[in-house]
Formats: C-alpha cells, sequence, structure tokens
C-alpha cells in the first residue's frame, strides 16, 4: 500500500488548501472585529454599552459611531446613560482625538461635546464608560448647531 500523503505535490496541496482557509478565517475575523455603525445627523440612538464591545486596553469597552460632517459645520454631540458614567470622544478618519468630553456642564455624569469641523469627510464617535468598568444602557444624539435665522 502506497502512502498519498508521502508525495510532495499532496503536501503543497494540504498546505495551499490550510493557508486559504485560514485566511478566509481571518478576513471574517476582521470583519467583525471593527464595524463603527452608522450616524445621521439630528438623530437620537438607544443603545446598549458591553463587554462585547471594543475592548479599550484599559479595562473598559467602547462602542464606535461614523459620521458625515462638512467643513464649518458645529456639532454638539451628547451623551446620557443613568447606568454608568459617560465619556465621548469625536475622532477624526485618521484616529486622532478631536474633542472629547467626560462630565457635562449640568455637574452631571453625563457627556456633551462642542466641535467645529475644519474638513469635510468621516468622523468616529466614541462611547465608552469613565474607569474600568461600566456598561448599560445609553442615549446618543448629533446635532449639527446653526445660528438662528439661517
Amino acid at each position: 500500500m502506497t502512502c498519498l500523503y508521502n508525495r510532495p505535490h499532496f503536501y503543497l496541496l494540504e498546505i495551499s488548501l490550510f493557508l486559504c482557509l485560514t485566511t478566509t478565517v481571518y478576513a471574517q475575523e476582521q470583519q467583525r472585529i471593527y464595524n463603527p455603525i452608522p450616524l445621521e445627523y439630528h438623530s437620537e440612538m438607544y443603545d446598549r454599552l458591553s463587554d462585547q464591545d471594543i475592548p479599550t486596553g484599559e479595562g473598559g469597552f467602547a462602542k464606535d459611531y461614523w459620521v458625515k460632517l462638512e467643513k464649518g459645520d458645529q456639532v454638539a454631540v451628547d451623551l446620557m446613560s443613568d447606568e454608568f458614567d459617560s465619556v465621548v470622544l469625536l475622532l477624526g478618519a485618521d484616529g486622532t482625538t478631536i474633542a472629547e468630553n467626560d462630565d457635562g456642564p449640568d455637574g452631571s455624569t453625563n457627556s456633551l461635546l462642542f466641535s467645529r469641523i475644519t474638513e469635510s469627510g468621516r468622523y468616529i464617535i466614541r462611547v465608552h464608560a469613565f474607569g474600568e468598568t461600566g456598561s448599560g444602557n445609553f442615549r446618543l444624539k448629533v446635532t449639527r448647531l446653526r445660528p438662528i435665522g439661517h
């Protein structure tokens, strides 16, 4: 009886098949790892922050949303939760922090961020809890501010 696996071309086929399957699984895993949720102007999003979201590397988790903003826009990002101390960040397309807010001006642990946009493009709004722990329901609202009479 001859073992077919001892022939070089079978090893090559086996390695090629393994690499193909591994690459496919890796590509599928990458797609699940990071996929920000689209968010529109003047919209309210009710969602939940949990340990199934993006690990922050600081012990907590974050949830990302993307929004298209235009140069000259002035935006307010309002993040409210009765279940955790919220933090909101506005990130540029390259990942740099444009603006961040922990506690709102009303003295609560909710977050309120204002920013003027200097470049048109896609921006990320990141929601996370202050500190290492925190999860729960929240409300996120993005509003484009305009001068009165326009």
